[in-house]
């Protein structure tokens, strides 16, 4: 399986971005697709995920602004996120949990996320 994230940029607070998550012909069997965030010297943080039958969770600090869906006829995951502010700049990765078919988690490159006070 492999994970290519892009749509990431510089942005101004309050502004807007859209991630892509493309995936190789694999997304239906995904259990469970993520975004995380990382940003310099701290963990991978979860913040968003849409699981197979199309329930989504987010971090706190996310709701109501990021919303998390998928295109199976596309093969990706999105990740729109609305209001943005400075605080949000990290890199984002997906993962996609392939525990069923393949009994692993995969991971994409990241993608930067800039968002400027």
């Amino acid at each position: 399986v492999q994970l290519q994230a892009s749509g990431g940029g510089l942005v101004q607070a309050g502004g807007s971005l859209r991630l892509s998550c493309a995936a190789s012909g694999s997304i239906f069997r995904a259990d469970a697709m993520r975004w995380y965030r990382q940003t310099p010297g701290k963990e991978r943080d979860l913040v968003a995920t849409i699981s197979k039958v199309g329930i989504t969770n987010y971090v706190d600090s996310v709701k109501g602004r990021f919303t998390i869906s998928r295109d199976t006829a596309k093969d990706t995951v999105d990740l729109q996120m609305n209001s943005l502010k400075p605080e949000d700049t990290a890199v984002y990765y997906c993962n996609g949990d392939f525990s069923r078919y393949y009994g692993r988690n995969f991971w994409g490159q990241g993608t930067q996320v800039t968002v400027s006070s």
